[in-house]
């Protein structure tokens, strides 16, 4: 039987009153009102009720020994983690100069600050984003016209297959996000670097931005669900995924008269840490010098935009700003979805910096500690001093393991042979101090592990803290900033992600013996689950590992996994998904969230995927009468009801399983017929019919892999004809397939002047 947590007193208040009543005739027997109205009763009953406040702390002292015997376990609590974002400086109204800003600028966002992560140059420009926005109605007469109209501006034959497009000014307000290869015509963003007001001088534009470094941040669409922790000394560095191109122009400026007119480009080199198509970062260019950047001067009025020109401007006064374009193009085989696209950007970190702060003076004791006045603390930003009297001070670094530290005073090792002398290399540190950052706690060794800070010594430390998930602030949140150099401003164009908060001491000790089985690494199957379920700022709804799994890259088996030894592959799904309530996905911050998270943990030989559910769209159609004593629409609803959270992904009271529907268990007409048959109201199901979508109805519908189902289910009142015709006005749906035709790009031209 489990073991149970004794009472020391199990009375309470109407007891200890009615004992202290019954002894009034023994002690006091003139004692005889014992009504609520007399003095006496009423100072019993106060008695009674201090009594009670007493017993009930007596009760506590085994939970108070139970926790002071889990803190001998030296399991920390999670810290809180610190949001991340990305802001912009823009020069508007300051010199017509570069500034450069070194990293660890502090800006604000109210009382909650955030520091840049990099320094950059802040150019004196702005840049707009513009796409050509593929126009998929295209009749043939207007194709016929726009060919005309090519051939009388430049005398050459448009080709036959001409695809017009509109320019398009791409701001996430407007667009939400921009898909590179379904969109636009030439997979490409265009990135057009302009004169701050028509009033500015060009060349001196062009001067100030000859040689500097172009930041141009961006964040992808984190719509992919696959993420794996790579392996390898250059793991955590990818490519910029995207390539860069800058027009090159000939020393006289213009196109070829009578030869190709073929506008040429010239690659820039481009610095980014991530993989810019799956992650949001920053690319960091080198300009050419001053007199590269400039366009051509000789375009035709109807050849400006055709081809792979930049895109055509219909406002000639922005067209007359624009010092030269910036094409972000997306090579073959990238899928390229882009949330937002600035310059003048850096990452930031939400931490707030406290510098030397003078903590408790050294007692010379053994295990002291002392504690930081703010926490949850950055561990790896901790820098710790200890001055002694007069003497320069002393820096001690942290550790993982005091057990690990050397003694204050080195003594020889018995175990080797005479004559041996210790390196002083390999010796252990001794001046080190193990960190708490959840709660900002310190603590110094004791002397035989770790050395002790002497009597009377001042310890400073200087760090940075961060305020959890309060750092998650919305987009244009952040605004000022104490360091910045006139007419220079700051803003966040995105909300700001990563934040969470400190884990709380009753969900620290819900994780002991599950952290006592797995001890913090990736060992077992439960391992994996049971640590990704702990990974904080994040809302997991439901976890499943296969292991010795490896998910397939085939498109004609989406969700598949193959057996691959060394491998392990968790489908994780959210608790919620504001676009995909009922089929909710993964985005990229969850995935990399967890991934960051398991990284440390798993073994070195294992491979680990985490990967989002492959979910399959079926068709559900249901025929039912009701019973004469309800309505028919309640019951239909409720019908539908029952059936969704039966085959529902997350875990609910009627699904299949405490996961929700289970891996590999395949969606049969039969058992959905039985859930709805159960239904309040149901006189009797006719027939129940299951189609994957636009195929013919079958009796079973077989999940594999990673395969979870994604129903749309109809629920009618009628026969069973009337639900095969149902079911069959679903399989008439339009399926409608991306068209990839080389094409000739032409800019439609507006109906109304501007």
């Amino acid at each position: 039987m489990p073991l149970t947590v004794p009472s020391l007193d199990t009375r309470r208040y109407q007891e200890l009153r009615d004992e202290a009543l019954a002894r009034i005739p023994v002690h006091t027997p003139e004692w005889t009102n014992y009504n609520r109205s007399d003095p006496g009763v009423t100072i019993i009953e106060v008695m009674a009720f201090m009594v009670e406040s007493l017993l009930y702390r007596a009760n506590q002292i085994p939970e108070r020994m139970r926790r002071k015997f889990l803190t001998l376990l030296d399991i920390p609590l999670h810290e809180a983690t610190s949001a991340r974002g990305v802001v912009i400086f823009a020069n508007l109204r300051g010199p017509l100069d570069a500034f450069t800003l070194s990293a660890g600028l502090d800006v604000n966002a109210g009382q909650i600050t955030f520091r840049t992560q990099r320094g950059l140059d802040v150019l004196p420009i702005i840049g707009q984003i513009y796409y050509k926005n593929k126009l998929m109605k295209q009749s043939e007469q207007v194709k016929d016209y726009y060919r005309q109209l090519y051939l009388a501006s430049s005398g050459t034959v448009a080709p036959a297959n001409v695809q017009l497009y509109e320019t398009k000014l791409f701001t996430p307000e407007s667009e939400g996000s921009v898909d590179l290869a379904q969109q636009t015509v030439d997979n490409t963003l265009w990135l057009a670097l302009m004169a701050r007001s028509p009033r500015d001088d060009m060349e001196q534009v062009r001067m100030a931005l000859g040689g500097k470094t172009l930041s141009i941040g961006i964040v992808p669409a984190l719509s992919e669900d696959q993420l794996q922790l790579r392996l390898g000394p250059n793991a955590s560095q990818d490519q910029a995924a995207f390539e860069f191109y800058i027009p090159s122009v000939a020393p006289d400026g213009k196109l070829s008269e009578t030869g190709d007119r073929t506008p040429q480009y010239q690659r820039l080199e481009a610095s980014a840490s991530v993989n810019l198509s799956t992650e949001p970062g920053i690319v960091e260019i080198t300009l050419p010098r001053q007199d590269k950047l400039v366009l051509w001067s000789n375009i035709e009025p109807l050849e400006a935009g055709t081809a792979n020109f930049p895109p055509a401007l219909d406002d000639p006064n922005l067209e007359a700003r624009v010092i030269t374009w910036v094409a972000i193009h997306a090579p073959p085989g990238l899928q390229a979805h882009v949330y937002w696209v600035g310059v003048n950007a850096v990452e930031v970190s939400q931490r707030t910096h406290v510098a030397n702060e003078t903590l408790l003076n050294g007692t010379g004791e053994p295990d002291q500690t002392v504690r930081l006045t703010q926490a949850p603390v950055l561990a790896k930003s901790v820098s710790l001093t200890i001055t002694v009297g007069n003497n320069p001070p002393e820096t001690w670094t942290p550790i993982d393991d005091l057990m690990t530290a050397g003694p204050e005073v080195p003594t020889p090792d018995p175990r080797q042979p005479p004559g041996i002398t210790p390196s002083t290399a390999t010796e252990p540190r001794m001046n080190v101090f193990l960190l708490n950052p959840e709660s900002g706690e310190i603590r110094f060794g004791d002397g035989f592990r770790g050395r002790r800070p002497p009597f009377g010594s001042v310890i400073r430390a200087s760090y940075d803290y961060s305020v959890g998930s309060a750092g998650n602030i919305p987009a244009g949140a952040i605004g000022t900033s104490a360091a910045l150099p006139s007419g220079v401003t700051v803003t966040n164009p995105i909300r700001t992600w990563g934040g969470a908060q400190s884990e709380t001491v009753d969900e620290g000790e819900k994780q002991i013996t599950r952290y006592l089985q797995h001890r913090d690494r990736l060992v077992s199957a439960a391992d994996f689950e049971t640590i990704t379920w702990r990974t904080p700022g994040v809302q997991i709804g439901r976890v499943d590992v296969l292991p010795a799994s490896r998910p397939t890259t085939l498109e004609s088996s989406p969700g598949a996994v193959t057996e691959s030894p060394g491998t392990v592959t968790i489908m994780t799904v959210p608790r919620y998904d504001t676009q995909h309530t009922d089929a909710p996905q993964p985005d990229r911050i969850f995935l990399d969230t967890i991934c960051r998270y398991l990284e440390p943990r798993r073994l070195v030989t294992t491979e680990l995927y985490l990967k989002g559910p492959s979910y399959v769209d079926i068709d559900v159609v249901v025929a039912f009468a009701p019973t004469p004593d309800v309505a028919p629409a309640e019951v239909r609803e409720a019908i539908k009801q029952h059936l969704l959270r039966f085959l529902s992904p997350l875990p609910n009271p009627e699904s299949a399983g405490l996961t929700g529907w289970p891996l590999y268990k395949p969606v049969v007409a039969l058992e959905l017929l039985a859930v709805a048959s159960r239904t309040s109201g149901v006189k009797l199901i006719n027939t129940v019919l299951v189609a994957q979508s636009g195929n013919a109805s079958v009796s079973t519908i077989p999940m594999d892999g990673l395969q979870l189902p994604h129903v749309v289910i109809t629920v009618i009142i009628g026969d069973a004809q009337a639900a095969a015709d149902a079911l069959q006005q679903l399989r008439g749906r339009p399926l409608t397939s991306p068209n990839a035709t080389p094409f000739f790009p032409v800019p439609v031209i507006p109906e109304e002047c501007r």
